[in-house]
C-alpha cells in the first residue's frame, strides 16, 4: 500500500508535509516550515493512521 503523506522541502530546514495523491500541503494543522524532526514524525503518523483507515474501510466492502 501507497503512503498517503510525505515531505517536500521549501527551503534548507523547512518541509512541507503534503498529500502524494493531490500534490497539496496538509491543512489539518500547520504543516508548512517545519523542521525535520517534526516533519518527519507528523508523516509516520498521518501515514500510519491512514493505513487504518484504509484497511477499516476494506474490511467494511
Amino acid at each position: 500500500m501507497a503512503n498517503r503523506y510525505a515531505l517536500r522541502m521549501e527551503h534548507p530546514h523547512s518541509w512541507t508535509v503534503f498529500d502524494v495523491f493531490t500534490g497539496q500541503p496538509v491543512k489539518h494543522q500547520l504543516m508548512v516550515g517545519m523542521n525535520t524532526r517534526d516533519a518527519d514524525a507528523m508523516v509516520d503518523r498521518l501515514n500510519s493512521r491512514d493505513v487504518k483507515r484504509r484497511a477499516k474501510a476494506d474490511r467494511k466492502s
